[in-house]
């Protein structure tokens, strides 16, 4: 398993209630792209639409060398999941707070994954309270 990107930001401003991993659906010059590594999860989201989901705001970079014209490097891209795992997906995320968040984008053999993490927003004092004990720790 090689990863491409981790999004960091993520365990800071969310917390992780749990995980899955999906396959994405990529062109051949966007998977030359991730191998190269220029891949930025930032910002980058999950939502439903229409009984599909569908991953926004992922940033992957123009393949170099390839011949693309109107090329959007932040287009929305399909995730490949079973039917029974979309629809938990959708009772777990009609739930007030809770949100879909890629945490890693690795290839697994060859073909190219992304583990979602199922999150809820952290409240201001929750992160300055994770701050206060690893100073603390960090002190020890």
């Amino acid at each position: 398993m090689k990863i491409i990107a981790k999004n960091r930001q993520a365990y800071h401003y969310y917390e992780i209630l749990g995980s899955l991993e999906a396959g994405i659906k990529l062109t051949g010059n966007e998977v030359k792209s991730c191998r190269l590594g220029k891949v930025d999860l930032r910002d980058s989201f999950a939502r439903i639409d229409k009984n599909e989901i569908y991953l926004y705001n992922i940033y992957v970079a123009p393949y170099e060398q390839g011949r693309l014209r109107d090329y959007d490097p932040r287009a929305r891209r399909k995730l490949l999941l079973h039917r029974e795992e979309i629809n938990r997906l959708i009772g777990q995320v009609s739930q007030k707070g809770l949100t879909l968040i890629p945490l890693e984008l690795y290839f697994k053999e060859s073909w190219a994954k992304v583990k979602l993490g199922l999150a809820k927003r952290k409240k201001i004092y929750d992160k300055r309270e994770i701050l206060r004990r690893r100073a603390i720790e960090r002190e020890m």
